[in-house]
Formats: C-alpha cells, sequence, structure tokens
C-alpha cells in the first residue's frame, strides 16, 4: 500500500511532524481462534504498510485472551499468512498472554483505587442489568462492595476457588452511559481451561478490551488502528488507559472493515462452513481465507494492489464487488504468469495427411507481455487435442473455429481443415478427421489468405492427463442470506466442477503448487498441493472474462 492522503495517514503524518512521537509503532493483532481471510488483509497491509511508510515498525501480537477457543493451529496459521503477504514483524512478537501478570496488577490497581469490584451476578443477571439503547441499566448490587473484600475476592479468583461464572471483575464506570460499553465493563472472567502459552498458570483471563489498549502501552504501540466496530470501544480504551499506570498513552483510530460480494467474512460463519462439511477446510480454494486464496493460485502482490485500491475512511463499512479482486488476480498475473497450453474437455483430432510415426517440434511464447520470457517447444504430430467447444457441425455465423469444411489454426503451428467428424452409436462427437497445409507452419499462409480462428491444443502422444477444477463464487448472491432466507440457502451448487480426463502440456506435469500459469484462452490455473507428476491436479484461480475492469469503461464513457 502506497503513501496517500487518508486520515490515518494525515494524522500519522501530524504527529511526527509535531513530535508527539519519534517513531510511529502499529500492531496487528489478530485472535488465534481462526484462519485470516480477505478481510484482514486490509488491516495487515495498513498495519504493516504504514510504519513501513514513515520509518517505524509494526507488531504482531496475538490476542490469546480466550484459551477455549485458542490453537497453535491458528497461531503458526496466521503468521504463515501474514509472511506470505509480504510483511514481517521481525524481533516484534508478542501474546497478550505476555502482559498477564502485569495485566492482574492493574485489575488490582483499579480496584484499590475505587475503579473496579468483584461482582457475584451471572452473565444472565448482568445482561439484564445492562439496559438497552433507550434505557440506562441498573447497578448491581455488589458494585458499593468495599474495595478489601473485592481485592481479597479476586486474589481468591485467582488462586481458583471459585467455579466459572461465579464471580467477574468489573470496571466501575456509569450504568447510566449512552454508550453501553461504558456499563460497568467486565474485566476478568473465571475460566477454568489449559491455556496453549501458559497452561495452568491461569484460571482467571483478561477481556479483549481490558488487554487491548494496556498491552498497546506496555509495547509502545502509538497508533492502535482497527476497524469500525471498535468506534464504540474506543471510549473505554482511553478510560482505562487515564486510569492505570500505564508507561506511554496510545491512541486507537478505526477505519472502515472490507465487506466482500458473494461471500461471507465473518469468522462465525467461515467456521460453520468447515465445521459442516459446506467446504472442504478452512484452504479450501472457494473460501476467502488468505490460505485459500494462496492454494487457488492468488499470488500475495495481487492481494496487496486490490488492498491499496480501497478506501481508508471512516465511513461506514461498505460492499465491495469479487470482481475487483478477480481483476486485480488478471492484471497481476497477465504480466507474470506463463502461457501455457491446457485442453479441459478434450476432443481428438487426426491429421490424415500427416506422416503417421512422425512428429516435430514448434517454438511457442511464454509470455506475449514479457519480451525477457522467451519461448518453449510443443511437440506436433499426427494425433493431438483440442477442446471441444472449439467445433460445432452447424455453427452460427460468427463462429470462426472448427466446423465441417471450415479451416482454422493451431497455435504457432498450422492452419488445419475439418475433413470428416466421428461420432459414437450416441451420436456425440468423438474425433475429427482433419488435413494439415504444410505450407502454412507458423500458422500463416503464405498465399495471404485470413483465417480468424485460432485454437490452442496438445500433442496426444507427450500431454498428461489431469484433474481441473473450476471455481466460481461461494454463494450465489451478492449479499448471502439478507432476503429473510437462511445462508445457507444461497450457497452456490456450483461453486466447483471437477473436469477429469483433461489434457496439459507435459511440463505443467511437475510444476509445483503457487506457480500459477495461463491455460491460453482459458484462464489462469495452479497446481492443488494434493497434485503428483503421476496424477496433476488443477485449480482454476481467475477466467480470463473481466467484468470489472468493462464495468469500469462503461461508467467512465457514461460519467
Amino acid at each position: 500500500m502506497s503513501a496517500g492522503d487518508d486520515f490515518i495517514r494525515a494524522v500519522v503524518r501530524a504527529d511526527l511532524a509535531a513530535g508527539r512521537h519519534d517513531e510511529v509503532v502499529t500492531r496487528f493483532p489478530p485472535e488465534p481462534n481462526g484462519y485470516l481471510h480477505i478481510g484482514h488483509a486490509k488491516s495487515i497491509c495498513l498495519n504493516f504498510g504504514v510504519p513501513r511508510e514513515f520509518g517505524g515498525r509494526c507488531h504482531m501480537r496475538f490476542d490469546d485472551t480466550n484459551p477455549t477457543r485458542e490453537e497453535h493451529e491458528f497461531i503458526e496459521a496466521i503468521q504463515e499468512d501474514v509472511r506470505w503477504l509480504g510483511f514481517d514483524w521481525g524481533e516484534h512478537l508478542y501474546f497478550a498472554s505476555d502482559h498477564f501478570e502485569r495485566l492482574y496488577e492493574w485489575g488490582e490497581h483499579l480496584i484499590r483505587t475505587g475503579d473496579a469490584y468483584v461482582d457475584d451476578l451471572s452473565a444472565e443477571e448482568i445482561r439484564a442489568h445492562r439496559g438497552t439503547l433507550t434505557e440506562p441499566g441498573r447497578e448491581s448490587p455488589w458494585r458499593a462492595r468495599p474495595a478489601e473484600e473485592s481485592l481479597d475476592l479476586f486474589r481468591r479468583m485467582r488462586a481458583g476457588e471459585f467455579p466459572e461464572g461465579a464471580r467477574v471483575l468489573r470496571a466501575k464506570i456509569d450504568m447510566a452511559s449512552g454508550n453501553i460499553n461504558m456499563r460497568d465493563p467486565v474485566l476478568y472472567r473465571i475460566l477454568h481451561a489449559s491455556h496453549p502459552r501458559t497452561g495452568e498458570a491461569w484460571c482467571i483471563y483478561p477481556t479483549y478490551d481490558f488487554a487491548h489498549g494496556q498491552s498497546d502501552a506496555i509495547e509502545g504501540v502509538t497508533h492502535s488502528l482497527c476497524t469500525l466496530e471498535f468506534e464504540d470501544h474506543r471510549p473505554l480504551y482511553d478510560w482505562l488507559v487515564d486510569h492505570l499506570p500505564v508507561p506511554m498513552v496510545p491512541k486507537q483510530y478505526e477505519f472502515s472493515r472490507l465487506n466482500l460480494s458473494h461471500t461471507v467474512l465473518s469468522k462465525r460463519r467461515l467456521t460453520q462452513l468447515v465445521q459442516e462439511g459446506r467446504v472442504d477446510g478452512w484452504d479450501d480454494p472457494r473460501m476467502p481465507t488468505l490460505c485459500g486464496l494462496r492454494r487457488r493460485g492468488v499470488p500475495p502482490e495481487a492481494i496487496r494492489d486490490f488492498v491499496g485500491q480501497l478506501a481508508i475512511s471512516k465511513t461506514s463499512d461498505n460492499l465491495v464487488e469479487a470482481a475487483m479482486l478477480d481483476h486485480a488476480v488478471r492484471e497481476r498475473l497477465n504480466r507474470s504468469a506463463p502461457r501455457r497450453f491446457g485442453v479441459l474437455r478434450p476432443l481428438k483430432v487426426t491429421l490424415e495427411n500427416y506422416p503417421e510415426g512422425e512428429d516435430e517440434w514448434v517454438d511457442a511464447l511464454n509470455n506475449p507481455e514479457d519480451p525477457e520470457a522467451g519461448t518453449r517447444r510443443l511437440r506436433f504430430g499426427r494425433t493431438l487435442y483440442v477442446e471441444a467447444d472449439d467445433f460445432m457441425e452447424e455453427p452460427p455465423k460468427k463462429f470462426f473455429r472448427l466446423a465441417p469444411g471450415r479451416e482454422a489454426r493451431l497455435r504457432y503451428a498450422y492452419l488445419v481443415t475439418c475433413q470428416e467428424v466421428i461420432k459414437d452409436s450416441s451420436g456425440a462427437v468423438t474425433e475429427l478427421r482433419c488435413t494439415y497445409d504444410p505450407a502454412t507452419r507458423g500458422g500463416k499462409a503464405p498465399d495471404g489468405r485470413k483465417v480468424r480462428g485460432a485454437l490452442h491444443w496438445v500433442s496426444a502422444e507427450d500431454s498428461v492427463a489431469a484433474e481441473v477444477r473450476l471455481y466460481e463464487s461461494l454463494f450465489t448472491k451478492a449479499l448471502p442470506g439478507v432476503d429473510g432466507g437462511a445462508l445457507w440457502d444461497d450457497l452456490n451448487p456450483a461453486s466447483r466442477t471437477v473436469l477429469g480426463g483433461c489434457r496439459l502440456e507435459p511440463g505443467l506435469a511437475t510444476a509445483a503448487p503457487g506457480e500459477t500459469v495461463q491455460f491460453e484462452r482459458q484462464g489462469y490455473f495452479c497446481p492443488d498441493p494434493v497434485s503428483t507428476p503421476e496424477a496433476p491436479v488443477f485449480n482454476r484461480t481467475v477466467g480470463l472474462r473481466d467484468s470489472w475492469a468493462r464495468a469500469q469503461k462503461q461508467a467512465a464513457r457514461e460519467g
């Protein structure tokens, strides 16, 4: 993300100019209870990008305050995703659990100063006392509990004397506040659960609201960048910082989050998709997770390009068309992806006048967008495969591919003419008998005749059989589940199509995951991690049609 004029960069620029900070320090604070998705990419690029532009640093800090939902698997996956996206935190890897002892001491500090108390109300009773947006809350009968008694109970909570739900530590702020987050929020709760890092050392854990700002202060974070859902939490963030002996005072700033059409970016919903078997795991290429996008062959540079085009504003969250992300992927891959031939629905072609038992090599460009990419050699012989869709017995007027008696160009090779159509007992076309013109090597006719159709092809002799998986949007609607029906009613039954028996250039058999290529005329494809040289499997990254770019051009013409 390049430097721009958004409000966050303006704040940072002003703070540095005024000497409020010597260095910009931000943090990316994921919860280790799931995998990162494309929505997180906006926050990652902003939190790491801003200090990179201004000579500062970004911390990676895991908000591991709820041991009942956290796993090492998620911690490792999040680090892998952030690094894959192109960012690193160096020595500044932190966990909220690193600060548990000091946070506990600050809990005792708030009790001593009369700003917190131990409450015996249950979670349901606390909710009932909290009030509504139009009605004030009611004070707990334990709000006036003496500090000495609350301090004793808090220490006994830590010692494990009470069951879960028996008591909590609450801040004493204002039960009549118009901001419900300020109505004596819970700071600590009892959880008899083993923690992934601290094990059995603790049975009380701070809430996110208590750990967040204080961890920022401990680590020296200057600009705590959050999405808009935390805006109503900022008064509590500031109250806690003001009422505790923190080593420095960080400031929180909120920006609009990313919502992407035809998918869901709710961690709860994504977890449901995985747990209910509606997708094949967190890295299913249909998922908006970063690991799913990586498995689909999306380059990290394309995600950074996409995020760089998004507004960083304080306005309400807006919906971004998934086609915009696809456009960014195409733009990046068009410049970098090698071109290859892949026939997804093979139709056999026999060149009857090509000498039997012979073959030759033709040169093909690796990438016409890159003059330095060079060429590769393709075997050409008597028997080939072309795309079944490139033949029609009764073609419409503007069909410029193969048809009975019609000539077409085999890219980089020769002009061929369909002479005979072979069908099976059901009437399905199984083979085309054609002739080639030996004088048209390279696909050019010496007599100047024009042939508009140019087809991709592979040799039957050395092409490899492969499975190819075609992916579409996971949901049929731009906003799934908003019309009153169940979210799952909008799942796209055609979100994945598996094609067996595809034929690919032989070199693709040994391509590795991450080596995204363009199948000419088909789209961009990447080997799946399960792919092997003996049984290649490719995922479609994105097709060639760019609806977003066309819509932008149309809007420019009309504007």
